[in-house]
Order: structure tokens, then sequence, then C-alpha cells
């Protein structure tokens, strides 16, 4: 058998930083012109943090480099490549998140963040609809990445028994991404702990989930 090199590049951006990300979008038009010109294209928004603690903890400044890596990295990147992924065909898939569902006090602006990023998306589903692109918001829950690390916690704040592994998120996603769905909440257990706090009124539901980040938060990490 012939062994074909992968047609690869990588491109290192700081996605809180406007300008280093417009300078990556060059870099990625000009592969997909030159090395990639023919294929349908699948943008995966994958990049985002949290910040644990009482706003604006740990400060404003975090915050707000937050918000920039979870949503307006997002829409840049996704706007600027839009009529590549019409011309071509395609999907954009993007990481949203369970805090998706409910206020998430002590998460709170990684909350809304993600709030932010599940209602977007599946609104530009809709708009997309008849171009040959469509959206998928996939939705998990603590996932064994270094996120709890880089929010504040420590290894083991958030039980086993109610995370996933990268890989079973992964595959969730392109199941759903193989039917056609605009949303996929992955792992069984998320999926009731969504359909739950989507019925109880906002007021309850942020209580609720206050509880539970606020027993994560007694795993704190030392800084």
């Amino acid at each position: 058998m012939q062994n074909k090199q992968l047609n690869l590049r990588h491109v290192p951006c700081d996605l809180s930083d406007p300008a280093q990300v417009y300078h990556a979008l060059t870099q990625v038009e000009d592969f997909l012109t030159r090395r990639a010109p023919t294929g349908k294209i699948l943008l995966v928004n994958n990049s985002g943090f949290g910040a644990y603690g009482r706003f604006p903890e740990p400060s404003v400044e975090h915050q707000l480099e937050m918000l920039d890596v979870n949503i307006r990295a997002v829409v840049q990147l996704t706007g600027s490549l839009l009529p590549a992924l019409k011309a071509r065909g395609g999907a954009v898939v993007t990481i949203a998140s369970t805090a998706a569902f409910q206020p998430t006090a002590f998460l709170s602006a990684y909350g809304a963040s993600k709030a932010f990023v599940l209602h977007w998306s599946l609104a530009l589903n809709e708009e997309l609809r008849g171009t040959g692109v469509r959206t998928l918001a996939v939705c998990p829950g603590p996932t064994s990445t270094d996120f709890f690390k880089r929010a504040g916690l420590a290894e083991g704040a958030v039980p086993d028994f109610i995370g996933q592994t990268s890989e079973e998120v992964v595959l969730a996603t392109l199941r759903a991404l193989g039917s056609g769905k605009a949303m996929v909440v992955s792992g069984w257990l998320n999926k009731i702990g969504a359909a739950v706090v989507t019925k109880l009124p906002k007021p309850l539901a942020a209580r609720l989930a206050a509880y539970g980040v606020e027993r994560w938060g007694k795993g704190r990490a030392k800084t």
C-alpha cells in the first residue's frame, strides 16, 4: 500500500487577541486555497476555558480574556470562514456545555458564555438551511481534560462517576454529526440533568447549580 502524507499545517494563535486571530485566518484561508482547494470543510470551535470563584475572581482581566476566547473568537472564526464553507459545503461544530442550560454561580461568566454559544449555534443552523452548511452544538458535562485545573479547581474536585473521557465526547460528537443533529448532550447523566433543569424556573435552576458548583469548589486548587 502506498503511504500518503497527511496534508497538515499548524497555525499558532492566541485566541484572546483579535489581531492574532485575524492573522491566523489569513494563513488558514491561504492553506485552503493553495493546499486543500477542494472538498468540504469542517470547522471545530473547541477552545475555551472557565474561571471558578465569586465574580470577578480571579480578576476582571481574566474574565474578559475568557469571554474573548469562548465567544468573540468563535464568532470571528466562524464568520470569516463562512464564505468558504458555503462555497464548498461542510459543517461548524462548536463546543458548548451543560452549563449552558442554567445560570451557573461561581462560574457565572463561563456559563453565560456557553449559553451564548449554544443559542447562537442553533440559530445559525436555521439561518444556514439550504446552503449546504450546518452547525452542531456539543454540550458535554465534566470531561477529563485540563479544564478544571485551568479554572482553578483541583484534580478530583468533580466525582469521576459524573464525568466522561474526551474520547467519549468525541464519539458522541461524530455520531451526532453523522445523523444530522443540531445539538447533542453527551452522556446519559448529562442528558437527564439538562432535561430536568430546562423545565425548572430559572431562579431555582440557578440555586441548584450554585449548590453543585460550590461543592466542587471545596476542592479548589491552591494558586
